[in-house]
């Protein structure tokens, strides 16, 4: 298995890649809003530099790839610009084709005071063309009735469901990775492993490569060696590659405290919290 991670520009560190290399492109780029890891920049300007990496990103693109690209919204003066929006001609423009956009809902987040407080991001899947990796079986969630069965007709008797689970929908319910979240670092924005785990599951296989050209703290990275995954990563902060690097050693080891894919999410309504 191989794990490239390096403090470097992202454009620089995709133009050293060979073209058509990753099965997965994920990422979740700067949502121009200040923060300590990014500039703030016009629309105009962001979407131009955006445009830049996911140009690059394509290039990178196996033909039977997908790139996976989680956003939220740009908030200027208590006004809200959902940046998939705006990003989504970028894509287009690339040829791609949108096969989902994923709502990433949450239950903890910055209370507004002034509208409803925002619970949800999303994730734009985009493709090359109609020939791509698809694995469903591994992403399949418990049926609502497991033993359910037909009750007329020439099935009469057999299970109505698919046993090894149903298709989830588009609204992903994962915890966002706060201060009591066992994944949490120092990123102030961090996402959670789970949320890639099932984007390298179902949209790859063993021994295929993965890029995060915003790797952060190396999250995407972690969910691909997790499932025997090639894993590259860049990112300009020197301090988030080096805990990136940390939390890879204690994968390694057995000793990365992560939250397992697929644990209910507490609900202090039920006994012991539903879990």
């Amino acid at each position: 298995m191989i794990v490239v991670l390096e403090c470097e520009d992202n454009i620089k560190f995709m133009r050293s890649l060979p073209s058509e290399q990753f099965k997965l492109i994920v990422t979740s780029p700067p949502y121009n809003l200040g923060k300590e890891y990014e500039s703030k920049f016009t629309i105009n300007e962001y979407l131009e530099k955006q445009q830049v990496v996911v140009s690059e990103c394509v290039r990178l693109l196996h033909p039977q790839g997908s790139i996976c690209w989680q956003v939220g919204n740009y908030v200027e003066n208590g006004s809200i610009v959902p940046l998939d929006t705006l990003l989504y001609s970028l894509f287009v423009d690339q040829q791609l084709r949108l096969r989902n956009r994923i709502v990433w809902h949450f239950g903890h987040g910055l209370h507004c005071t002034k509208r409803l407080s925002g619970r949800y991001e999303t994730i734009n899947w985009w493709t090359k063309n109609d020939d791509y990796t698809w694995n469903l079986d591994p992403i399949r969630v418990p049926p609502k009735y497991p033993n359910k069965r037909y009750f007329k007709g020439p099935k009469i008797g057999e299970l109505s469901c698919n046993p090894k689970g149903k298709n989830p929908s588009d609204v992903w319910s994962i915890p966002n990775v706060k201060s009591n979240h066992p994944e949490k670092t120092i990123h102030p924005c961090q996402f959670p492993i789970e949320l890639v785990e099932r984007l390298v599951l179902s949209m790859t296989v063993p021994n295929d490569s993965v890029l995060d050209p915003y790797v952060g703290v190396g999250t995407s990275v972690l969910a691909a060696c997790k499932h025997e995954r090639n894993a590259y990563g860049c990112d300009i902060q020197p301090e988030y590659i080096r805990i990136a690097k940390e939390r890879l050693t204690a994968l390694k080891n057995g000793t990365l405290n992560t939250r397992p894919m697929g644990k209910p999410i507490y609900d202090p309504t039920l006994p012991n919290g539903g879990h």
